[in-house]
């Protein structure tokens, strides 16, 4: 796809990546313009700041919680970066934040893909296997039909793959390289933990009126 690239694209991605100028604009031109598919050739590259720092060793960092529908859902999350001074700055604590933040709203099970268990997925792909031939699709197109349902299930129950709850058309994969790119250390989301009342409880069920009469009873 041939397009202008301007300056103030490649700006923006320079200072989304860290990446240099012309890797930038080579970047945009083989991505057709678009903004964040260049960043991903820039890290599939090696050439942004986040895959230069993505191998240093991040042990600080925060523990963040988030409180949501009135005590409904409760979020911790940790998430480290590579110093201390980092770890106190308001702009990286708000970046925990808004990491539970997502995490309550969007309900992940797993950080990547790399962690869902193989059982987990094969169990996935079985039954997107057996939707597909319900649908009628022909045996020698399955398998293919599988692996692009299975990475939409990947987007669905992988934080690091989820559209970002504040900007969807970013994903939090891409929120975190932004971080950084701006902040200049390795970040990487450790590990969380998301509470819902009454989550795998059996709900009591009541009619109204009969409570209404067992009271008045008493």
């Amino acid at each position: 796809m041939n397009m202008s690239i301007s300056a103030a694209m490649v700006k923006e991605l320079r200072e989304k990546t860290g990446a240099g100028m012309l890797d930038c604009k080579k970047a945009l031109e083989e991505a057709g313009g678009d903004m964040n598919r260049a960043a991903e050739i820039l890290r599939e590259k090696g050439l942004s700041a986040a895959a230069k720092k993505a191998g240093r060793i991040a042990t600080e960092g925060a523990v963040e919680s988030y409180i949501h529908a009135g005590g409904k859902i409760g979020v911790l999350v940790e998430v480290n970066c590579e110093t201390d001074f980092v770890g106190r700055n308001s702009d990286f604590r708000a970046f925990v934040r808004d990491i539970a933040m997502h995490i309550a709203a969007s309900n992940p099970q797993y950080i990547s893909r790399e962690e869902v268990p193989a059982e987990v997925i094969e169990k996935e792909k079985e039954i997107l296997r057996t939707q597909a031939l319900n649908e009628g699709k022909p045996e020698k197109v399955v398998e293919k039909i599988v692996e692009g349902r299975i990475n939409k299930f990947f987007e669905e129950v992988c934080l690091l793959e989820q559209p970002f709850v504040k900007d969807p058309d970013k994903t939090v994969a891409q929120l975190v390289s932004e971080k950084i790119a701006t902040i200049g250390e390795n970040i990487t989301i450790r590990r969380f933990a998301r509470f819902e009342l009454g989550e795998g409880l059996e709900k009591k069920q009541e009619n109204f009126a009969e409570e209404v009469m067992a009271q008045m009873k008493r």
